[in-house]
């Protein structure tokens, strides 16, 4: 296990090219060529990892399937992300097409949430970059759809997500990326778009 640092970064479109121009100029590097991600979030009856992302429970899970459709490697992977007050840190397994389409029918048990059904895809296009220790990912095009209905809300934000080890002051962190701090998940705001629904 893992543990790790992660902030989330509000980028509007006047402000991406000024963003990659302070990684270039800090010496960032192109970790991985850009590609789409397929995403598939589950939640149970309830909506509780909906909810508890929200409310900012401890802990708190998201499990989703997720595959890079444009790539060489087709592959489908079951994660678990999982924030605790320890810290963050994800969970991978690799799946086939078959337990995929049996995934889907019968849905996934957790131990905290039950049976957890398909709710939500999300499909964006990701830029991967490296910065010393520090990696940074740019989420662009970002699109839901709603599982049982042929329902697609587009999202027009860009987000960035920085991500390092555990042991990295946070506060260094964020002094290194003087851009606007967020809480953000796609899953909760393509949930949002597509349920209409807000819990409180």
């Amino acid at each position: 296990m893992s543990f790790r640092v992660e902030e989330k970064l509000l980028i509007n479109n006047n402000q991406i090219f000024e963003f990659k121009d302070y990684l270039f100029k800090n010496n960032a590097k192109i970790l991985f060529p850009e590609r789409n991600i397929d995403s598939l979030y589950f939640d149970n009856f309830k909506s509780e990892m909906y909810k508890d992302s929200v409310e900012g429970t401890m802990p708190r899970k998201k499990i989703r399937i997720r595959q890079y459709p444009n790539n060489e490697n087709k592959g489908l992977y079951l994660e678990t992300k999982i924030s605790s007050i320890e810290g963050r840190y994800k969970k991978s397994n690799q799946i086939n097409f078959s337990e995929f389409d049996e995934i889907k029918k019968k849905g996934i048990f957790d131990k905290q949430y039950g049976v957890c059904k398909p709710i939500v895809y999300v499909n964006y296009q990701r830029e991967y970059f490296q910065l010393d220790d520090v990696r940074i990912v740019i989420d662009q095009n970002i699109k839901y759809k709603h599982f049982m209905k042929d329902k697609i809300e587009k999202d027009y934000s860009t987000i960035v997500e920085i991500k390092t080890n555990f042991n990295k002051n946070r506060d260094d962190l964020i002094n290194d990326f003087p851009f606007q701090r967020i809480r953000f998940s796609k899953y909760c705001n393509g949930y949002n778009k597509l349920y209409n629904q807000n819990h409180k």
